[in-house]
């Protein structure tokens, strides 16, 4: 299988628009979605998490063809494990980023620019371990009690130092303050997939996230490249940085209740630039790393 650069950007972009649209009547997206695996989707491999956009790819993929584990590799990664990947099996295109070194003055590619690096894209093809024969597949995890989720968010939310103050009935950060407002704690309803303890937490998340992009933190800025959109922009990483939060700390994330009124301003900008997707990921990445810092051993 071939992939171009662009051809990376684009066909991840389109795949993630399709499955937002196919989200807008019951305001539900891939992250929300009770039937992907719960957690990141981790590498065969490494043992690690996938990260950035890859994240949202795979849980993509999962929901398109009912995966309810998130363990990936390549061909030659499942190889490595004595498994074969059935035939006539599809893979899943992921992005890897490959560093280069260009001398002072070059200009062209498709390039992340992180620091003083130079990141390409380059395309890689993945297959889940429901694709494969010859591997024992990891049971999945039980469902984790009300207990112990409010235990594992509250140490990560304690950890972080962030001003949480309750009351009214809207959730945001204010920057003027530094401080997230919440509605009182009783006022959070469950669903028929999660309860209103991990609805409760899956909004603190989102809120955590926009406080960790003030300029102290992560300092984050969409103005410059989004313009009119940078509002969006920073719902987006806000959105995925709650559910990378909530994979990682085994919450149900579920939407919250202005969700449905950003859905078509993110398809808009993911429209126009092919690239808004990633970015809103890897943000959504470092201030999920950012705060984890924060936490020690909160994900562990």
């Amino acid at each position: 299988m071939t992939a171009t650069t662009r051809d990376v950007y684009q066909q991840i972009t389109d795949q993630i628009i399709a499955a937002m649209e196919n989200g807008v009547n019951n305001w539900t997206m891939p992250w929300h979605r009770p039937e992907i695996a719960t957690g990141r989707p981790t590498n065969i491999a490494s043992g690690n998490a996938y990260r950035g956009v890859n994240v949202v790819a795979l849980w993509v993929a999962s929901l398109q063809h009912g995966f309810p584990c998130g363990l990936w590799g390549t061909y030659r990664q499942w190889l490595a494990k004595g498994a074969q990947v059935r035939k006539g099996e599809r893979a899943s295109l992921i992005v890897f980023y490959k560093e280069v070194t260009r001398e002072a003055g070059s200009t062209g590619g498709d390039e992340e620019h992180e620091g003083q690096r130079r990141m390409f894209a380059r395309a890689s093809w993945v297959f889940n371990v429901d694709q494969v024969d010859g591997f024992t597949k990891p049971e999945l995890p039980m469902s984790a009690s009300d207990a112990d989720v409010i235990d594992r968010a509250e140490h990560f939310v304690s950890a972080t130092g962030a001003k949480i103050e309750h009351g009214g009935n809207r959730a945001y950060y204010d920057r003027l303050s530094d401080s997230i407002r919440l509605p009182e704690r009783a006022t959070f309803l469950g669903s028929d997939t999660s309860s209103a303890t991990e609805a409760y937490y899956g909004t603190i998340f989102h809120e955590l996230t926009h406080y960790s992009g003030a300029p102290s933190r992560c300092n984050r800025e969409f103005g410059k490249r989004f313009g009119d959109h940078a509002y969006a922009m920073e719902e987006l990483v806000a959105e995925l940085g709650a559910a990378f939060l909530c994979a990682d700390l085994a919450v149900t994330n579920t939407p919250r209740e202005d969700h449905a009124a950003y859905i078509a301003n993110w398809l808009a900008v993911m429209r126009e630039d092919k690239r808004a997707i990633f970015t809103a990921a890897a943000k959504a990445s470092q201030a999920v790393d950012f705060l984890t810092g924060m936490t020690g051993p909160a994900l562990h």
